[in-house]
């Protein structure tokens, strides 16, 4: 596997487009990027496990975060969060003797609270001019929806993240390799992932799962475990069901005599006023009620009597004013009509001969003498115009008050009886020295007769699940039956495959302590011989041995003692670590890129030239070193120069807090000043 270019957009502190060729040369394998502290050295070695590994990337960045929580905070902070970010890796990979091309673009934005990710692989199996041989051109990717969707497994085919974690590291990595417990995990995780052990061991387990399916699959062994197996079944459901069909006897039992003894403390309870005990409180909240709603119905009976409701009681003389207003109004409208009259009657004689005005004048007086006997009253009260009218809206509103207070006489009444009767009944509560022992002797007959009758619809209904399941299990029997009649079974094929399989686990049990020994002796020949390169005490370790049990590491010196890695230095230990890492790469031949980020912390000079000269150029066949001006200096960039392919230096702008990726490095002409 070869990396090719990263790409990063608005990610952390990567402000805008970022991109890194990472192609390396013929015996360049070097890619040197340097950096100072928090320039973003570590955020590109996460930004490639991101890429490729998603939410199970180990990025150092994340810590206890959610991977929710980690991509919101990459995206660049000078960046709009609903326009996201981005990385993308490009990387080749050659399998059977054919190289395919990888390009991997996982990108993020939020969308209001909600943050959404998007994950797109391209790939193509051929790529570059055929037409001009050696060279090769920008890849003509293509998505591949089915292969995006299933990233996650299909990547630790080509790639394991365990593998990943020995490939991709940094010096705290490093430091922690140190330790004997965690290296000789380290060396379980490699020897079995790396190197192929586990695909064994994978392949054992494989054909034990083929035995058993060939056991699954013969028909006739089968159907007759099967038919064991359910007449088994019946029988003990036939006993569960026998059981639990007495045991749903006694408890009807029990519950019968708890019903009884519950019924006889009912009646004793009732026949000494237990009911009214018991609602006492509810019958003085009632009677409360009942006395502020005769109270209120007695008040509004007064509001009302306080109106024209009495006049009810003077009907005769309100008669009398009705006639004497109606008398009044019609000797009122008379006169009215006879003054009209004697207007219309000197009219009219003015029209009439002379001859015949004694006549009409004669009748017309006799008209009007008739008319006026109306308009004379015996008694004159002088009632208004409109008394009728008054006298009528009175009548109006004495109807309306007395159907309001007819009703609220009835109200009040009922209330009154209501009243009456809960204060008999407040009379009639016993004393609580009389019913408390039976109301305890009650309540606690109800807690049984409740724990009791659960019991029993519990029994009923495991009753009735093992009648259901008899049934069932008596079908099925019936079907095995039937089928074991109808099939003939191929049980020597059966056997023939059992036996053969069993013999080829046998020797892939062998072939597997084989190799695995095989792999552990050339992993200690490996790191003793890159820990002899990098080591300036040359003596100090004559020999290294690796545990086939344990993967535990013994060192020893070069008089035959062991030697307690406790005794070595914190630089030595370190390249202890690296030569575990060298090693694991030596021996699976350099197939895999190596990402190292600050290597040469806690080494003296001396170490850090070996680490320059003889580990870097050597370590893979593609080599991404991360370092600070002060880990690769001026020094060192000279003596490791002959194996770099491609120089960056990442470029901190302290003003807006983000990194740009500049060509070159510290000290070559054109890059970037240290300070």
């Amino acid at each position: 596997m070869l990396l090719r270019k990263i790409t990063l957009e608005e990610f952390g502190a990567y402000r805008g487009k970022q991109s890194l060729d990472l192609t390396v040369k013929k015996n360049k394998p070097i890619i040197l990027i340097g950096g100072l502290n928090g320039s973003g050295k570590t955020t590109l070695l996460d930004a490639i496990q991101l890429a490729l590994y998603g939410p199970r990337a180990r990025c150092s960045g994340r810590g206890t975060k959610s991977y929710e929580t980690y991509l919101r905070e990459s995206i660049n902070r000078q960046q709009d969060a609903s326009r996201g970010a981005s990385v993308a890796l490009e990387f080749t990979v050659t399998v059977d003797a054919t190289e395919h091309y990888y390009k991997i673009v996982r990108s993020w934005h939020t969308s209001g609270k909600t943050l959404k990710e998007f994950l797109n692989v391209f790939v193509d199996e051929e790529y570059g001019d055929k037409t001009k041989p050696g060279r090769r051109t920008q890849p003509n990717t293509r998505f591949s929806k089915l292969l995006s969707e299933g990233w996650a497994d299909y990547v630790e085919d080509l790639l394991p993240l365990e593998v990943a974690s020995l490939s991709f590291f940094d010096g705290e990595k490093i430091e922690s390799l140190a330790d004997p417990d965690r290296a000789a995990s380290v060396i379980e995780s490699a020897v079995h992932s790396l190197l192929g052990v586990s695909t064994v061991q994978q392949l054992r387990t494989d054909l034990l799962a083929l035995q058993r399916r060939q056991k699954l699959s013969d028909e006739e062994q089968h159907l007759m475990d099967n038919i064991r197996a359910q007449e088994k079944e019946r029988d003990f459901v036939k006993e569960e069901l026998e059981t639990a069909g007495q045991q749903l006897d006694q408890r009807e039992t029990e519950l019968r005599e708890v019903q009884r003894t519950l019924r006889s403390l009912e009646r004793k309870f009732e026949k000494e006023g237990g009911g009214l005990f018991e609602r006492r409180i509810e019958i003085e909240q009632e009677r409360k009620r009942a006395a502020e709603r005769l109270a209120e119905l007695r008040s509004s009976l007064t509001q009302i009597a306080a109106g024209p409701l009495p006049l009810l009681m003077l009907k005769p003389q309100l008669k009398d004013v009705r006639k004497q207003a109606k008398r009044e109004q019609s000797a009122a409208e008379a006169d009215q009509v006879l003054n009209v009259l004697e207007e219309r009657d000197q009219w009219l004689l003015d029209f009439l001969p002379e001859d015949a005005r004694d006549t009409v004048i004669k009748k017309l007086e006799e008209d009007r003498a008739k008319r006026s006997k109306y308009t004379t009253l015996e008694v004159d009260f002088g009632l208004p115009h409109d008394a009728l009218a008054q006298l009528a809206v009175l009548d109006e509103a004495l109807v309306r008050d007395k159907n309001r207070a007819a009703e609220l006489l009835t109200l009040a009444t009922a209330a009154a009886e209501e009243l009456d009767q809960l204060d008999r009944q407040l009379a009639g509560v016993p004393e609580q020295s009389k019913v408390e022992a039976i109301q305890i002797a009650r309540e606690e007959q109800l807690q049984v007769f409740a724990s009791v009758q659960a019991a029993v619809s519990r029994d009923a209904e495991r009753v009735r699940e093992l009648e259901r399941r008899s049934e069932y299990v008596s079908a099925a029997l019936e079907r095995a039956h039937n089928d074991f009649v109808r099939t003939k079974v191929k049980a020597e094929e059966v056997e023939r495959i059992i036996k053969y399989s069993e013999k080829a686990r046998r020797t892939l049990e062998r072939f597997g302590e084989a190799l695995l020994q095989r792999h552990i002796s050339r992993l200690e020949v490996a790191m003793l011989q890159s820990f002899k390169e990098l080591m300036r005490k040359q003596g100090l370790v004559q020999d290294l041995r690796i545990d086939t049990d344990n993967f535990a590491l013994t060192l020893t010196s070069s008089e035959g003692e062991p030697i307690d890695p406790g005794r070595l230095s914190a630089g030595e230990r370190q390249l202890l670590a690296v030569s575990l890492l060298w090693g694991l790469m030596k021996v699976a031949g350099n197939r895999l890129p190596s990402v190292i980020d600050t290597p040469l912390g806690r080494l003296d000079s001396r170490h850090r030239e070996h680490l320059v000269e003889r580990y870097f150029p050597h370590a893979s066949d593609q080599v991404l070193l991360l370092s600070t001006d002060e880990e690769i200096d001026e020094y060192l960039l000279g003596r490791l120069k002959k194996s770099v392919a491609r120089t960056y230096t990442l470029v901190h702008d302290d003003a807006n807090f983000t990194t740009s990726v500049v060509e070159d490095y510290w000290w070559n002409a054109g890059a970037p000043n240290v300070a």
